[in-house]
């Protein structure tokens, strides 16, 4: 939460010369609400089914770059689908959230102690994000353009000679 998925995402999406999709936004688009009101109207329960449902549609149909929502990590089938990817984790820490989203937005997770409970859902998580993460990219004290190019850089593989360019999008290994 706060670490600059969607704007990096749109960021990574325009350098490559792909699409860009948010799952989270998918979801907000097909209830007509905001994923607050769905966690209060709803529970968590249901608003992880509708997450799974959108990644697994996401993951699917799009080719390009692609955010998810921070939980959507818990969710075993998701984590197998995400193996072998060029997933990137963007990592920060709490001093970094309190400054970039202050804790006190519409996060229906952190409604109660948001400092306490940030750091509770990031030692629950941080292992999962490393799991499936091909690279892990700090966003502490970095802009957008700086977190963009530095995910880049780690999912680009060193150029040797004799190399034939590659294109924006264009499948590549590490």
């Amino acid at each position: 939460m706060g670490s600059g998925k969607s704007t990096v995402g749109a960021l990574l999406a325009e350098r490559l010369g792909v699409p860009y999709r948010d799952t989270d936004a998918d979801i907000v688009a097909a209830q007509g609400r905001e994923i607050a009101d769905i966690f209060v109207d709803e529970g968590e329960s249901y608003f992880r089914e509708l997450e799974r449902q959108a990644v697994r549609a996401a993951v699917a149909e799009h080719a390009g770059v692609l955010s998810l929502g921070g939980g959507a990590i818990l969710d075993e089938g998701i984590r197998e689908l995400l193996s072998g990817l060029p997933v990137a984790y963007l990592s920060m820490d709490v001093e970094e959230a309190v400054r970039r989203v202050g804790l006190n937005t519409a996060r229906p997770l952190l409604a109660v102690n948001p400092r306490r409970q940030w750091r509770e859902l990031m030692d629950a998580r941080r292992h999962l994000y490393t799991e499936v993460a091909r690279v892990v990219v700090a966003t502490d004290e970095r802009t957008p353009e700086e977190v963009a190019q530095a995910v880049l850089d780690a999912l680009e593989p060193p150029h040797l000679p004799g190399d034939a360019p590659r294109t924006p999008g264009q499948e590549k290994t590490a």
